[in-house]
């Protein structure tokens, strides 16, 4: 039965896992051979080619659809060669090849929005998340394009508070965001590999756990073993110590009854002896079953042994139980009884060992919520009672049964009474107060604590790129609303007009970004002109009126007048005169 319950243990602390875990060379992406490295580098080759295909797609097509401003072939050209080094770059120097395509883009466009580099800065902006170590690099990046794209943004001089609010728009969105989502792929990844190695590493614990715990449960049965079987080489000491000092008896059978008591005292000695050898300074104490015997059924073996002893049980049972005892009762009470009767046991032991002959009083009595055992015995009453005691340290005896008894909040106290000596063990009947358990690192609190870095970091950066383009959109609303001049207005301005005159009608603001492909005739020579929207609509094609001035500013007059077509309008003015060419 004790042989299953140590096969059992070590079952119920062997942890399983659902599913297999990935084979080593898979954590981390190491490989196992020669063989595999070379695919897997075959396979980066064919990949990088394929990503390069893709990023250079709208670098040769955007031209042709006529969604970027025409560029040469030879430009061209060096895009794409750039574009190939920053794809070559893009893991062994994530920086320096995202830094690459930031570089072709702000040469296209000083608000860095492209339509034929943006994909490429955005999957570049990935992999520097992917692959940087450390985020300082990418952040030093970041800042170092704003600072460049400010500088050509503020030296072109078009509208620089509209070109600066797309730059950092791009900034955020184009590099900012891919570049979280690479460094969450990237500790996704590591989470990953970190997750199969502590089960692992768990694995080998509870393995580890597990043989501790076969180990106990061995040592648990060698210490019942030593406490079983002294008691009994006890008993069979003191019958021929009896048998030794029979009157009756001839001499050859009292020699043989010296030699017996001797031979079970030395069994006694030697069983402590080993018993110690099983068990390490410091080991907890393996916790011991009820031995499924009463104490009235142990004092009766006992004195049918020889042994003298009084038996007083004041805890209102009945007369002393022969046999196995019933026990109905919890845990706890079960415990508590089987250490009753460890302590019964080992006092009635030393007390056969070292004081043969003489009287034993084993008392139980009620201590409020506790039980109180007490085992007293006299002077020895019989011939060679000079037995040497057990070796103290071996881990048994009074020391084990001190052990035994703490671990149930009881106290044991055990030391000379009189002429004699006294062992008194008081338990509580609540069982056992489950121990603290072993501390453990703050997980929880760092982990909070990560969560919160995670979330204020992304938040700032939703919110920074949220104020940027709301920024942007009431910037755009507020130029575009504030630069229109009634057509009204306009019809009634004649060339000549003095300018004083012609700007009392005149908006506080002019457009900075004219159609000027659309104008119906070249402004005239030397004229500083003005553009102005005719009307408030936004993200909308609107017609915008053209006013030229010549002269000094006092005495400058309007000199031309004209109205920039709708893109709708230039169309049809378009298809208009095909037709009449045809």
């Amino acid at each position: 039965m004790v042989g299953l319950r140590s096969e059992a243990v070590g079952r119920d602390l062997t942890i399983g896992r659902g599913g297999e875990p990935p084979a080593a060379s898979s954590v981390g992406g190491v490989d196992q051979g020669t063989g595999n490295r070379a695919g897997r580098s075959l396979g980066r080759g064919t990949r990088g080619v394929l990503l390069w295909i893709a990023l250079a797609t709208p670098v040769v097509s955007v031209d042709r659809l006529g969604l970027n401003e025409p560029r040469s072939a030879g430009q061209q050209l060096a895009g794409l060669v750039v574009l190939a080094a920053a794809v070559t770059l893009r893991r062994a120097h994530p920086l320096p090849a995202f830094l690459l395509t930031a570089a072709l883009g702000l040469a296209t466009a000083p608000s860095l929005f492209t339509l034929a580099y943006g994909p490429a800065f955005a999957v570049l902006a990935l992999f520097l998340g992917r692959r940087a170590d450390r985020a300082r690099t990418a952040l030093i990046g970041f800042g170092g394009i704003a600072v460049v794209g400010t500088l050509k943004v503020a030296v072109r001089g078009v509208d620089p508070t509209v070109e600066w609010a797309v730059l950092m728009a791009t900034l955020v969105f184009g590099a900012v965001f891919p570049w979280l989502a690479g460094r969450y792929w990237r500790q996704g990844r590591e989470l990953a590999a970190a997750g199969w190695a502590r089960a692992d590493q768990l694995e080998r614990e509870q393995r580890i756990v597990a043989d501790r715990a076969r180990l106990r449960e061995r040592a648990r049965i060698a210490q019942d073993m030593h406490d079983s079987l002294g008691h009994e080489l006890s008993l069979i000491a003191v019958r021929a110590g009896a048998l030794q000092v029979a009157p009756d008896l001839p001499d050859p059978h009292r020699a043989a009854a010296a030699d017996l008591r001797a031979a079970a005292s030395q069994a006694t000695d030697r069983l402590h002896t080993i018993i110690g050898l099983l068990r390490e300074e410091g080991d907890e104490q393996a916790p011991l079953a009820p031995v499924g015997e009463s104490v009235e059924a142990l004092v009766a073996r006992a004195q049918q042994s020889g042994l003298r002893i009084t038996y007083v049980d004041e805890r209102g049972r009945p007369g002393a139980q022969r046999g196995p005892a019933r026990r109905e009762s919890t845990e706890g009470t079960e415990r508590t009884e089987g250490t009753v009767h460890r302590v019964v046991q080992e006092a009635l032991t030393n007390a056969a060992k070292h004081a043969p002959g003489a009287h034993v009083t084993v008392t139980v009595t009620r201590d409020g919520p506790a039980t109180k055992v007490t085992v007293t015995n006299g002077r020895s009453g019989a011939q060679g009672s000079d037995v040497p005691a057990p070796p103290s340290g071996g881990g048994s005896g009074l020391r084990a049964l001190r052990t035994r008894v703490t671990d149930l909040d009881g106290t044991l106290e055990a030391g000379p009474h009189g002429d004699g000596f006294r062992v008194t063990a008081r338990l509580p009947d609540r069982g056992i107060t489950p121990r603290p358990a072993a501390p453990t690192a703050p997980t929880a609190p760092r982990l909070t604590e990560a969560r919160r870095r995670t979330a204020l970091g992304f938040g700032a950066a939703v919110a920074t790129g949220a104020l940027l383009v709301g920024g942007t959109f009431a910037w755009y609303a507020y130029t575009r609303t504030h630069s229109v001049l009634d057509p009204t207005d306009y019809a009634r301005l004649r060339v000549g007009d003095p300018r004083a005159e012609v700007e009392r009608v005149l908006p506080d603001r002019t457009v900075a970004d004219p159609p000027l492909e659309r104008a119906p005739t070249p402004p005239p020579r030397g004229a500083d002109c003005a553009y102005y929207r005719s009307s408030g609509e936004l993200f909308t094609s609107v017609a915008h009126f053209r006013l030229c001035f010549e002269g000094d500013d006092r005495e400058a007059r309007l000199v031309d007048k004209a109205v920039i077509p709708t893109t709708q309008d230039q169309q049809n003015q378009d298809q208009q005169n095909r037709e009449r060419v045809r």
